[in-house]
C-alpha cells in the first residue's frame, strides 16, 4: 500500500478523481466481465471517504443495472408486454440517416441494432450533446417502446433518457501542472496505481518504466509497436480491459473488412473508431489474402490512409502486436520474430513498426502487483491519455531537443524515435510546455535513449530475416544543450 504521504498528496491534487481500489478483494468484477472504467465508476459511486462501501448495495446495483446478456429477452417483454421502461449501464452509439433525417442508436453489449431502435426528435435534442460525445458513449441508457405508427410499420425500441456515468470534467492543463507536485518517482508510482498496479510490488524503477511502456501507444496518434512477453504479464488486461479508446483482437482470422472498411455493410472498421488496435496472440493470426492484407497494413502504417475500390479512410490509431514468448526465447539477440505469423514476416512491412517492448522486463502478475489503495480513477487517466493525442506541442519540443547526425538518418528511424521520445515526454512529464521545462539529462535518460533501444531492436530483428537490413545501425542522436 502506498505510504500515507503520497497519498494525502495525490488526494489534494486529483481530489474526486482519486478513488480506493481493492482488486485482492473485488475479483467479482472480472467474473461480470467489467472493463477497469466502469469498475471504478461503481467504486467511486458506493464508496465512502476511507474506501470502505456496502457490497450488497452495490450487487444491488449491478444486478439492476448491468443485466446478463441472457437476460436481453426478458427486458425486451417487460419493455413491450408491460410497456416498462428499464434503465441499463452500458455503451451506447448513435447514427443519422441523412435522407430520413431520423436518429437511431445502438446498445453492443446486447446485440440491439439500429434496425430495431429510434430516437425521437424530442429526446434527440434534449441528449444530442452528450450522445455525439464520441464514436461510443458510456451511461444510464434508459428505454422503451416505440409502437407501430403511420411512418413506422414496425415497432421498435427507443431511447427515452441519458445520462453520461462519468462524474467529473477533464481538466487536460490542470492535470500537467499537478505533475510539477510529484518526484519522478511518485509520478511513475501515480501512473501504475492509475492503471491498477501497486507500485510496491515492483522491485526496481526499471520494471514499472517497462510496464508504462505499454501506454506509449494510449497517447501518440499511430505508433506502431510490437510487444512478445511470457504469459501471465498482463497484455490482454492492459490492452482490453483498461480503456474504452482502444480495441484489443484476440487473434484469429482478420480482414480488410475488419480491420479497416466493410464494403457489404458500408461500415468503417476498428482502426478509424479507436485509438490503438491491439491484436493479441498474434502467433494465431491469419488472413485470407496475405498480399492485399499487407499492401493495406503498409500504406495504412505509413501514411494513416487506407483505400480500396471506389472506398478510402483514415485514421491515427497505433497498430500494436502482442504475443507469448518462451523463456529460452527472451533474447533480443536471438531471432525473436521467427514465430510471428506469415502474415508479419515481410521486411517491409515490419520497417513500419516503431519499436519493441522487451515484454519479459515485466513481472508476471502476482497478487503484491495488485492494486489495494487511493489510486487515479482508470476512466479519468484514459481519458488524459486520449487528449494528450491530440496536443502537439510536446512534438514540437521533441523535434527541437534531439540532435540528428551530420550523416543523413533513415526517415524511419528517425520518425520512430521521435514518436516514442513524444509518448514518453507526455506521460512521464506532461507539464513540459517548453523545451527548457526539462533539463537535458531527463530529456536523453527517459525519453531519447529508451526510444532509440527500443527501435534498435526491431532494426536487429529484421535483418535476421532480410540480409539487406542486416548490420544497419541506428542513426546517433544527441540532445540539444547536453554536453
Amino acid at each position: 500500500m502506498a505510504n500515507t504521504v503520497f497519498v494525502e498528496k495525490l488526494k489534494n491534487a486529483f481530489s474526486e478523481m482519486v478513488v480506493y481500489k481493492d482488486l485482492k478483494k473485488s475479483n467479482f468484477f472480472s467474473a461480470i466481465s467489467l472493463p477497469s472504467f466502469m469498475r471504478d465508476y461503481l467504486f467511486k459511486k458506493f464508496q465512502n471517504d476511507e474506501g470502505e462501501f456496502d457490497m450488497e448495495e452495490m450487487r444491488d446495483f449491478i444486478d439492476t443495472y448491468l443485466p446478463r446478456k441472457e437476460e436481453w429477452i426478458k427486458i425486451k417483454d417487460r419493455i413491450m408486454t408491460d410497456n416498462e421502461r428499464v434503465k441499463l449501464l452500458t455503451r451506447i452509439s448513435v447514427d443519422i440517416d441523412i435522407s430520413t433525417q431520423k436518429t437511431y442508436f445502438e446498445l453492443p453489449d446486447f446485440g440491439l441494432s439500429k434496425r430495431q431502435t429510434i430516437i425521437t426528435p424530442g429526446i434527440w435534442a434534449e441528449y444530442r450533446e452528450e450522445l455525439t460525445a464520441g464514436q461510443e458513449v458510456w451511461g444510464v441508457v434508459e428505454i422503451g417502446y416505440y409502437p407501430p405508427n403511420g411512418d413506422d410499420k414496425d415497432g421498435k425500441i427507443m431511447l427515452t433518457s441519458f445520462k453520461n456515468f462519468c462524474p467529473y470534467t477533464v481538466d487536460l492543463e490542470y492535470y500537467k501542472d499537478m505533475r510539477n507536485e510529484f518526484t519522478l518517482d511518485e509520478w511513475i508510482d501515480l501512473i501504475l496505481g492509475a492503471i491498477d498496479y501497486n507500485a510496491a510490488g515492483y522491485a526496481e524503477r526499471k520494471y514499472k518504466l517497462s510496464m508504462i511502456k505499454r501506454l506509449l501507444s494510449f497517447v501518440e496518434k499511430r505508433l506502431n509497436l510490437i510487444e512478445l512477453a511470457p504469459k501471465g504479464t498482463g497484455k490482454s488486461y492492459l490492452f482490453g480491459r483498461l480503456s474504452r479508446f482502444g480495441y484489443l483482437l484476440a487473434g484469429g482470422t482478420i480482414s480488410r473488412a475488419k480491420l479497416f472498411y466493410d464494403k457489404a455493410k458500408r461500415t468503417q472498421g476498428i482502426v478509424f473508431h479507436n485509438d490503438f488496435l491491439g491484436i493479441d496472440e498474434i502467433q494465431t493470426v491469419s488472413c485470407n489474402d496475405y498480399g492485399d492484407m499487407r499492401s493495406v497494413l503498409k500504406t495504412y502504417m505509413e501514411d494513416g490512409v487506407y483505400r480500396g475500390d471506389a472506398w478510402s479512410g483514415s485514421s491515427f490509431a497505433g497498430i500494436v502486436l502482442l504475443g507469448n514468448i518462451d523463456k529460452e526465447e527472451m533474447d533480443k539477440y536471438g531471432n525473436l520474430f521467427a514465430n510471428l505469423p506469415v502474415l508479419f514476416k515481410e521486411s517491409a512491412l515490419l520497417d513500419r513498426f516503431h519499436g519493441f517492448i522487451e515484454g519479459w522486463d515485466i513481472p508476471r502478475m502476482n497478487e503484491e502487483l495488485k492494486i489495494c489503495g487511493f489510486a487515479l480513477n482508470s476512466e479519468y487517466f484514459t481519458s488524459i491519455m486520449h487528449q494528450l493525442r491530440e496536443d502537439f506541442t510536446y512534438r514540437g519540443i521533441v523535434d527541437y531537443l534531439v540532435e540528428l547526425p551530420d550523416t543523413p538518418a533513415d526517415t524511419r528511424d528517425t520518425e520512430a524515435v521521435k514518436r516514442i521520445a513524444t509518448g514518453y515526454l507526455k506521460l512521464l512529464f506532461p507539464n513540459v510546455r517548453r523545451p527548457e521545462d526539462i533539463t537535458p539529462h531527463d530529456f536523453n535518460q527517459y525519453c531519447l535513449k529508451p526510444a532509440v533501444g527500443m527501435r534498435k531492436i526491431v532494426l536487429y530483428q529484421i535483418g535476421q530475416l532480410d540480409s539487406e537490413y542486416r548490420g544497419k545501425n541506428m542513426p546517433k542522436f544527441s540532445v540539444k544543450g547536453m554536453s
